[in-house]
């Protein structure tokens, strides 16, 4: 946890935290994309653990997920492909309760913390549930728990949601899945509305910002942009690893 809180307290805006999925393109790929992101400039690496129902994922990350299940990716695998990324980076790990419930959740945490992992995003583990089951855990092995927020959360959840947060708040761009919908909605009163809503960690927007423009905008609202499905289409369309992620780099931060 601690490698993102210090990029969090370092860099109080313009964040950018790039999703890609474990095992895609090809099996091995995982080391090859963060270190590259890395060196790309990006801030933080959102990795994705394939998963055959993933919910909150729209066509393009669940087609990702299907390619790297049938390369043979396994959480094991992940956990040693981790271990040769660049350890400045901080690691974001995204997943469903399944799996890790499966895995053994207190097994999974330990792996995390040895291999560098700072936070887990896991969308259907319920709020109550985490606290009066999985809180004590999740702090005793320094791992940041990472909330979703939606247009449709009420005051006091968000309330809710930034007590049991200690890294940043993950704000959904709209009512949809990943990759839904084309862009950011510039007249959206809820994306304008975040820096005022008073929390006290910071709030990265992610969902359906696929150009520069949109990363922009979200930089208006919030400390900073996470991107992933617009990330899978690009390095399905380039073969060299290392050069799609510098590419996709400049091109989100041209303006």
């Amino acid at each position: 946890m601690q490698t993102l809180k210090r990029v969090l307290e370092t860099k109080k805006e313009g964040l950018l935290n790039i999703y890609c999925t474990a095992g895609y393109p090809e099996l091995n790929d995982l080391p090859t994309i963060v270190n590259a992101l890395h060196d790309a400039g990006v801030d933080m690496v959102e990795i994705g653990i394939p998963y055959s129902d993933p919910i909150a994922d729209g066509e393009t990350i669940q087609q990702s997920n299907a390619v790297a299940l049938k390369n043979g990716i396994t959480i094991d695998l992940i956990f040693e492909q981790l271990e040769k990324c660049n350890k400045d980076i901080p690691k974001i790990v995204m997943t469903y309760f399944n799996p890790v419930f499966k895995y053994g959740l207190e097994h999974f945490c330990e792996q995390c913390q040895k291999v560098g992992v700072d936070g887990l995003i896991i969308p259907d583990l319920p709020l109550d549930l985490y606290q009066s089951m999985y809180e004590k855990l999740f702090k005793k092995y320094r791992l940041s728990s990472i909330f979703l927020i939606t247009p449709q959360t009420s005051t006091e959840r968000l309330k809710y949601i930034d007590e049991l947060s200690s890294t940043f708040i993950y704000a959904v761009s709209s009512s949809s899945t990943t990759g839904k919908i084309s862009g950011i909605n510039t007249s959206d009163r809820y994306l304008s509305g975040l820096k005022d809503l008073g929390l006290k960690h910071p709030i990265l927007v992610g969902f359906n910002i696929s150009t520069s423009k949109d990363l922009a905008l979200v930089n208006q609202h919030a400390q900073g942009g996470i991107i992933g499905s617009a990330f899978i289409k690009h390095l399905r369309e380039n073969r060299s690893l290392e050069e799609a992620c510098h590419t996709f780099v400049r091109q989100m931060l041209k303006d």
